[in-house]
């Protein structure tokens, strides 16, 4: 196992977090369904609260305070090199800046975008923290995906803004969002196993982070995806705990159910099954 953190090159997906009214339920639901531990990273007098979740002692995701009320819900980060530039890039390739680039205190600077279609997204401009120190394991963040109503526009946006390029591996996958070199990057850092350990993966399949693939609804959106040991478990977990089970379903390579938290939050939960 690698002691070397694990970094994000510009335009792949390396945090995410959500708001909520009631920070202490929020700790207590996500507690008891992931594993998660909490640590706080506000001071005891700020107005809102932040709380780094984490596996093992590694960072996995946050909770936060959501003040001005609103519907909470799942936000998905994207690593930048510089956080006022690709602010500046979002508006002109036809997005929406919502929030200007700001610093986060020591931790990073960021912004709050929404693509042409109106899915939010946030930048992330790394100084102390760097995003996610664990994933891809029961408990962790798996994959954020894009579900968007005209995607052809999404992907010229997106492309733009974060140099993406969208890979096609067959039926079940969608349109494949892929970072070139990440796969590189990876091996070269925090999974030196990763190409052994994707033998028989098409060709790209590394540098993948994500799929974009059309909005059952209206409202698009980027879709947030946590790996767990058994669906089914999980499921009857979330809903003990509170939850709403929205639609359990299966793919080519998981099991997964999606879940609506007790305070509205959506969130998919997927077991990594293998293909006979």
């Amino acid at each position: 196992m690698t002691n070397i953190p694990r970094t994000y090159p510009h335009g792949v997906s390396c945090w995410i977090d959500t708001e909520q009214p009631d920070t202490a339920a929020a700790r207590n639901f996500y507690g008891k369904l992931l594993g998660w531990t909490f640590t706080s990273v506000m001071p005891d007098d700020a107005p809102s609260s932040y709380f780094i979740a984490q596996l093992d002692g590694q960072d996995v995701a946050a909770i936060g305070s959501r003040a001005n009320g609103g519907s909470s819900a799942w936000n998905t980060y994207f690593a930048v090199t510089d956080a006022d530039s690709s602010a500046a890039t979002v508006a002109e390739a036809g997005g929406m800046v919502t929030s200007p680039p700001e610093d986060a205190g020591p931790g990073g600077r960021t912004a709050t975008c929404r693509d042409p279609q109106g899915a939010e997204f946030r930048l992330w401009q790394p100084y102390r923290r760097l995003g996610a120190q664990v994933v891809n394991t029961p408990g962790a963040w798996n994959f954020s995906d894009l579900l968007t109503t005209n995607r052809e526009a999404a992907e010229s946006f997106y492309t733009e803004v974060f140099g993406w390029t969208y890979l096609a591996f067959g039926p079940g996958f969608g349109g494949m969002i892929a970072v070139p070199g990440y796969g590189q990057h990876l091996a070269a850092t925090a999974d030196p196993d990763i190409f052994a350990r994707q033998s028989d993966a098409p060709p790209g399949f590394a540098d993948v982070i994500g799929n974009m693939s059309a909005a059952d609804t209206d409202a698009p959106h980027w879709q947030v995806t946590v790996s767990v040991a058994d669906r089914d478990d999980s499921a009857a977990r979330a809903e003990s705990l509170g939850a709403t089970i929205l639609r359990s379903f299966e793919h080519t390579w998981a099991a997964l159910v999606t879940i609506r938290d007790p305070q509205g939050a959506e969130l998919v939960l997927s077991e990594f099954r293998a293909p006979a």
